[in-house]
């Protein structure tokens, strides 16, 4: 990460944590639209707390999910719970949320392990097995080396 863009995330999360989300968002939003997968994140975060912004599940979604493809394990674990929860799409998708979990524990994401464990409980033996197919599809080139 370049030195601008990272000191422009540190000061956006230092201005969301003193509660300034408006400042927060004008910090991100150079960096979120040049593509950085923290300052998706961030604004995904935004979105689906309604932090400077009203409150927008299709918004927060999109933002994680341009972040999760870039491989950032906070925002993967988002979109796994998007998809078990069915918040701002058409119904739940329990074989996507497994897919996003499983990616976001093999980026090192503390609790999506935990998430898979409780949404595994859920599925078919059919549905888990599609989301392998799936699994195996996205770790050959998010995570080559694992």
């Amino acid at each position: 990460m370049a030195g601008p863009v990272l000191a422009e995330i540190e000061e956006a999360r230092d201005l969301m944590e003193a509660g300034h989300f408006e400042e927060a968002r004008t910090a991100l939003w150079p960096a979120a639209r040049s593509g950085n997968a923290d300052a998706e994140e961030l604004i995904g975060v935004m979105y689906a707390l309604g932090l400077g912004v009203e409150q927008d599940y299709t918004r927060a979604f999109e933002w994680y999910l341009r972040s999760a493809m870039k491989g950032h394990p906070g925002a993967q674990s988002g979109v796994g719970w998007y998809y078990e929860t069915g918040l701002g799409m058409p119904q739940p998708d329990l074989v996507r949320a497994y897919l996003w979990y499983v990616l976001s524990a093999i980026g090192g994401d503390p609790d999506a392990a935990i998430s898979q464990e409780e949404v595994v409980k859920k599925m078919t033996q059919e549905q888990i097995d599609k989301a392998h197919v799936l699994i195996n599809d996205y770790k050959v080139w998010m995570y080559p080396f694992r």
